[in-house]
């Protein structure tokens, strides 16, 4: 019979995974509620402007978000291979740095197209039949807001090498900062404060591209001081061509970013397709898919945290090492999401009204609206946070094409196209559009658990030394 010691010794492993994986994950998640306080901040002003004002913000967002995605998912192809050089050698600095400054070249090169795309946007729009005026609000809002792709990319970039190193506080600083910075700027550009002209909308997509270049800012300062981050001399000579880490990160990362732009531009139609629905429609997406966001920060957190402990643990050929990373960071991030899940099923009232204010006419059909959207996005949570984790755990295995195809069809081919039918064909409008999205991430969810249980059949685990 085994003493209560031994049974302590085999579960002592787990218990320093849970250490280990919070440690990483919580200030990743903290970085990653700083993101959507940003955006919910612009929320939150620009419903003070009106649902027209809204919902231009919302589609606006969405897009800029869905393009910035795709260039996210090329440059955090880097994080996995600095994870697994540090978990290969502890002290490797040469190859941890060519990396790094190859996902700053990776940034550039996909920001340029990215540019050019966003800026006609709002001509796409009217093109596509949106409401004339909402068509043009959305795209002088994404006229001002696409100037924060190459800054976000670079501040994805430090992230990416700070949570390799598995210090990931100082962006955990960064964020805090930038919410405050953003929350000030904005309002002074979009209501005509402390001196600034009043913009309105265009003010909005100013003040948060500011705040991302600010961030930038800050954390190529942090690097410069901070003698952990310095010995590297990441930012040294970073414009030498590297042609073969340029290529590895670009193979590795390109299938993150469609996968990711595929998640973000899911969200981003349907805020189009409730634009066909009313104005009122797309405003209670935008409120309630921000409520939402915040939620799913958690799990995304432990994802980037699984990517690290994962990739660490493939760096040091430990196929026990994986196992563990992988099932604690999964089994949080859906124990958590099952928590929100009923959270938001009690109370979606006074969660919607954080952004609304209730006695005015203008609101009530857009809250009325979001309540309903919130009943739904409680159903889905957990499938949300088990999609992102699992995607995380993969990754650091850096199996990223079979996850982009799963996120192609769960998210195009059943959530769209389901939602679509049940929104316009049997007359379920926009909750018909949130219940497509929730079967979606339920196939995308499930399709990715099972290509982790099937590890080592198909040849992700690495071989013996």
């Amino acid at each position: 019979m085994a003493t209560a010691a031994s049974l302590l010794d085999r579960q002592s492993p787990w218990r320093d995974e849970l250490r280990a994986t919070l440690a990483l994950a919580w200030p990743l998640i903290l970085t990653n509620i700083t993101m959507v306080l940003i955006n919910s901040t612009d929320v939150f002003l620009l419903a003070r402007l009106g649902p027209g004002a809204l919902a231009a913000s919302a589609m606006g967002s969405g897009i800029v978000i869905a393009m910035l995605l795709i260039g996210i998912g090329i440059v955090v192809a880097a994080s996995p291979l600095m994870a697994a050089e540090l978990g290969r050698k502890a002290h490797s600095v040469r190859d941890v740095r060519r990396s790094f400054r190859q996902s700053l070249w990776a940034a550039t090169a996909v920001s340029i197209p990215i540019w050019a795309i966003l800026w006609n946007v709002g001509a796409m729009l009217e093109w596509a039949g949106q409401p004339q005026q909402l068509a043009a609000d959305t795209g002088i809002f994404i006229r001002a807001l696409m100037w924060q792709i190459w800054p976000a990319l670079g501040v994805v970039a430090i992230r990416g090498f700070m949570a390799a190193l598995e210090l990931p506080r100082w962006t955990m600083v960064a964020g805090a900062a930038a919410v405050v910075v953003n929350a000030v700027v904005n309002y002074g550009l979009i209501f005509g404060h402390f001196g600034l002209p009043k913009w309105g909308l265009f003010g909005a997509g100013v003040g948060s591209s500011l705040t991302s270049l600010f961030q930038f800012l800050f954390l190529c300062a942090v690097l410069y001081i901070h003698p952990r981050f310095r010995r590297y001399h990441l930012l040294g000579r970073w414009w030498r061509a590297d042609w073969q880490r340029f290529a590895t990160i670009w193979k590795l990362g390109l299938p993150i970013g469609l996968h990711m732009g595929f998640e973000a531009m899911v969200f981003a139609a349907a805020v189009f397709l409730m634009g066909y629905i009313s104005t009122e429609a797309a405003a209670a997406h935008a409120v309630a898919i921000q409520i939402a966001s915040m939620t799913f920060m958690v799990p995304m957190g432990l994802g980037q945290a699984a990517t690290v402990r994962v990739g660490q643990g493939y760096g040091r050929r430990d196929p026990e090492a994986i196992r563990r990373a992988g099932w604690m960071a999964y089994a949080l991030g859906v124990g958590f999401m099952t928590v929100m899940a009923l959270v938001i099923w009690v109370i979606p009232g006074a969660l919607a009204g954080l952004f609304l204010e209730p006695d005015k006419v203008q609101n009530e059909e857009v809250l009325r609206l979001a309540i309903r959207f919130l009943l739904v996005a409680a159903v889905f949570q957990i499938v949300d946070g088990a999609q992102v984790v699992g995607t995380g755990m993969l990754r650091g295995l850096q199996d990223t094409t079979w996850p982009m195809l799963f996120a192609a069809f769960g998210y195009w081919v059943i959530g769209i196209g389901v939602g679509a039918w049940l929104a316009f064909y049997q007359n379920w409008e926009g909750v018909g559009i949130w219940i497509g999205l929730a079967i979606g991430l339920g196939i995308v969810a499930a399709l990715v658990l099972l290509r982790w249980l099937s590890r080592d059949r198909l040849g992700l685990l690495p071989q013996p030394a």
